[in-house]
């Protein structure tokens, strides 16, 4: 039997994940369960640790990687010791290359499969699915996720919660983090305003997670009713202009409860033919998604059910409809939907609110115009006026060879013909003709218009109603066949269309083109208003611009269109090439919806792309703000403490004291000056102003004057530059400091036993200059991120740096003309390559 997962999720670093998780471990082992720790990390925290004497912890398996030992968690032996609680912290924990498992989620999968229960931790940040969102809050990406489907797959999820103000305190207590990591932490990450959007994110995903766990509940108990744990507002659109007014005023009931979700539902009819109208919905679809609702779509032709359906379905607790356009006299023949649907909506409040459209009374929806072509109409009323006297001469020749019965039903089928052939009107008017000839040529007395036999009289009249009817029939039939024809080639075009869109990477130009080639159209063109609505100038070209135009010449103004559909108050879609039939009207209504969102989402892209800069821009102030609170606080402290003690009188320094203290100083004073002279280099980079001197260099020169610079890290240094190389194109100074933060942080990862190697070769028109030291390395997907200003990556040293080295170094290379790039040392290490042009001959 598989064994349970219980989860521990909390907000952030610190709110006390892994120390309910022992204390969990604690009441299972006084209740006489047998628990075990397979893996647990403390980061130093005391109370922590203080939770793991006496309890049984299974030896961790030790890997090396890269010269270095690291330990992980082991699977084997905690499957072999068959506990039945194993307490394993870090769920999203990525293990280190040559574990059993890349992902610690699934070590723990695999103890689940054998039996063992198991109890572990996670952060919100390390979920797959709001990943991305994290890092928009933090600016800080996580590369350890963990899929959101392990996580809701558990058997319990409990949330470790705590206010952002106290989980401040207790980092400033240093219950979080060491001394000298907390002004940095406070000052980046743990801040009251990403520590409150954190726990938002947890709160609302565990919310999910509850409300996926009680659908789950009442559908397999068929618990059918409304559970009003969660208000969910639905609101009914029929695709008329009053769904404007339905939305707002739902979502002003929504936004009265905390977290209330709002959804929209259209009731679309089983046979498509009848609907609301496409462009309104699609406005209205944006207004709910724009408001934070969604938008659902269901058929049925009872539609108080299917609307109750719906609502039931979400587990609705409100459903709002617009109040019935019907009068009175229509009211009393049915009920309507409103009141169809308050009547069964059981505990589902129902809300019936008035609109401006009330006082129109109801909608029709506009009959189609055009459906038979001209030709056809004329062949049927030829057919009727033509038609019906060619059969009478016919059957007057034949005689007495058919009774009235059978010539009663020779007339029947022609009518039917002409109804066709020609539609409703031509065959009524076949119908009293046939009527009108069969008593004058067949009915006794004949050659009059008057009738003694009542059966007869009965004959004829049952024709007329008869063919009539048929004749009714026949054309609603044929109507309803193009109609549906219509809808479908209608559906086609805008299915294509979406794909098309969704395909392409400019939505906007995409969507006009493809509706001029719909349409044959020679031009269609996007206009925006430029001049308040109503002035004297709307006509004319300078009150308009063109926004988007695909095709021939565009229109600069409505007026100049062939036709034009008016999407707001200032955006117009104008059409030229031909006028088109009033059916195309939906299908270029709901067009010119698209093309507004398409536009909005444009100018929101291009937004978001102007805002970039300014993001990155406060990202850097940020972090040098940080940097300079924290990073400069120790030499400054150093250089003060060191000052201000051989400034004191109350202690008789010795001249070895006081050359001690004086070398601390000066290098205390030396490290800021560097740091300084980084970050105002960085500044000058960032803004384009960095002065070079570019000249030809030999690399055997600069190369010992870069060594000397690092002072008694100089020693870990083996050069290997030939004095045959040719010169290269470059400034002195700035390749001399590439080198400099090259070096020293090639010797501060470097295996204690190895030198570092600075060598040089020729290769083509450019000479590669490598750096090769034999440290843990880096991962391949981390080589571009070790550039990125303020990145210490795997360095947990916060008071060494403001991690500017690399970043710096790249972009004075480039600056010079040249690249830099990593590689991986072969057998372990990292190599940095600079290629530097060859200095033209002369």
């Amino acid at each position: 039997m598989r064994g349970r997962l219980r989860v521990y999720l909390g907000a952030a670093p610190g709110v006390g994940k892994t120390y309910a998780m022992l204390g969990e471990g604690w009441r299972g082992l006084e209740r006489g369960r047998d628990v075990v720790v397979g893996f647990v990390e403390t980061h130093g925290r005391a109370r922590t640790a203080a939770l793991l004497d006496g309890m049984e912890i299974i030896p961790r398996k030790t890997i090396a990687y890269r010269g270095a030992t690291f330990t992980e968690l082991d699977v084997d032996a905690v499957i072999a010791r068959r506990p039945k609680v194993a307490l394993i912290d870090e769920l999203a924990h990525t293990n280190v290359p040559g574990s059993k498992n890349a992902k610690r989620w699934q070590d723990i999968d695999e103890i689940l499969n054998a039996g063992i229960h198991v109890i572990s931790t996670v952060n919100i940040q390390h979920l797959e699915s709001v990943n991305d969102v994290v890092r928009q809050i933090t600016g800080i990406p996580q590369r350890e996720t963990v899929p959101d489907e392990v996580v809701r797959r558990a058997d319990q999820i409990e949330l470790v919660d705590m206010s952002p103000e106290a989980l401040r305190r207790r980092m400033a207590h240093g219950n979080v983090y060491a001394p000298e990591k907390v002004d940095a932490a406070l000052s980046n990450y743990f801040r009251v305003g990403n520590l409150t959007a954190l726990r938002e994110l947890a709160l609302l995903w565990v919310a999910g997670k509850v409300d996926e766990q009680l659908d789950r509940y009442r559908a397999e108990h068929g618990i059918a009713g409304t559970w009003e744990a969660r208000e969910r507002v639905v609101v009914a659109l029929t695709g008329g202009s009053e769904g404007d007014t339905l939305v707002r005023r739902a979502a002003r009931i929504a936004t009265r409860t905390k977290g209330a979700d709002l959804l929209a539902v259209h009731v679309t009819r089983a046979d498509g033919l009848a609907g609301g109208d496409p462009a309104s919905l699609a406005r209205q679809r944006a207004l709910v998604e724009s408001m934070g609702g969604t938008y659902h779509q269901v058929v049925g032709d009872d539609i108080p059910r299917a609307l109750l359906d719906f609502a039931r379905g979400v587990n609705a607790t409100q459903l709002v409809l617009g109040a019935s356009r019907r009068g009175r006299f229509a009211q009393l023949l049915s009920r309507g939907v409103g009141v169809e649907t308050t009547a069964l909506s059981g505990s589902i409040d129902v809300h019936l609110v008035t609109h401006e459209e009330i006082k129109k009374g109801r909608s029709r929806p506009a009959r189609s115009q055009a459906v038979l072509t001209r030709k056809r109409r004329l062949a049927g009323w030829t057919a009727a006026l033509l038609g019906l006297p060619a059969l009478t001469a016919v059957l007057n020749a034949i005689g007495d060879v058919l009774s009235l019965p059978s010539q009663i039903l020779a007339f029947l089928v022609a009518v039917i013909g002409v109804a066709l052939l020609g539609g409703l009107w031509p065959a009524i008017t076949a119908a009293v003709g046939g009527f009108l000839l069969l008593n004058f040529f067949f009915t006794n007395p004949y050659r009059t218009l008057i009738i003694y036999d009542p059966e007869v009289l009965l004959a004829l009249v049952v024709f007329v109603v008869v063919a009539v009817a048929v004749s009714a029939i026949v054309d609603l039939a044929a109507r309803r066949t193009r109609e549906a024809a219509r809808a479908s080639a209608d559906a086609e075009v805008l299915s294509t269309l979406a794909g098309h869109v969704l395909r392409g990477e400019h939505a906007l130009a995409s969507l006009l083109a493809r509706l001029r080639e719909t349409f044959a159209l020679t031009s269609v063109t996007l206009l925006e208003r430029r001049l308040p609505a109503g002035g004297e100038k709307q006509n004319e070209p300078d009150a308009w611009q063109i926004v988007a135009t695909a095709g021939g010449p565009p229109c600069a103004f409505p007026a100049a269109a062939d036709s034009d559909v008016t999407i707001d108050e200032d955006l117009v879609l104008a059409l030229r090439g031909r006028l088109l039939d009033a059916s195309d009207r939906r299908v270029l209504e709901a067009f010119a919806a698209e093309a507004a969102i398409a536009l909005r989402q444009e100018r929101l892209r291009a937004e978001a792309e102007r805002a970039k800069p300014l993001a990155e821009a406060d990202k850097m102030r940020t972090a040098l703000l940080a940097a300079v609170s924290h990073d400069l606080r120790t030499p400054l402290a150093s250089a003060k403490a060191a000052v201000e003690s051989l400034r004191s009188t109350d202690i008789d320094w010795s001249p070895h004291d006081r050359e001690e203290l004086l070398a601390t100083a000066d290098e205390s004073l030396e490290r800021l000056d560097r740091l300084v002279e980084n970050l105002l280099d960085m500044s000058r980079l960032q803004a384009g102003a960095l002065g070079l001197s570019l000249q030809p260099i030999a690399l055997d020169e600069v190369a010992p004057r870069a060594i000397g610079d690092l002072g008694p890290l100089a020693d870990r240094i083996h050069s290997d530059i030939s004095a045959d190389l040719p010169e290269i194109s470059a400034d002195p100074a700035l390749l001399e400091r590439v080198l400099v933060n090259l070096m020293a942080n090639a010797v501060r990862y470097n295996s204690s036993q190895e030198h570092v190697l600075l060598g040089a070769s020729r290769h083509g028109d450019h000479v590669e200059i490598r750096v090769v030291d034999r440290g843990p390395g880096i991962p391949a997907e981390d080589h571009d991120r070790i550039f990125l200003p303020f990145q210490r990556l795997g360095d947990r040293d916060n008071h060494s740096g403001v991690g500017l080295g690399l970043a710096l170094s790249r972009g004075l290379t480039e600056a010079m003309g040249g690249t830099l790039v990593p590689e991986e040392t072969p057998g372990g290490g990292l190599t940095m390559i600079i290629r530097m042009p060859i200095q033209p001959a002369r």
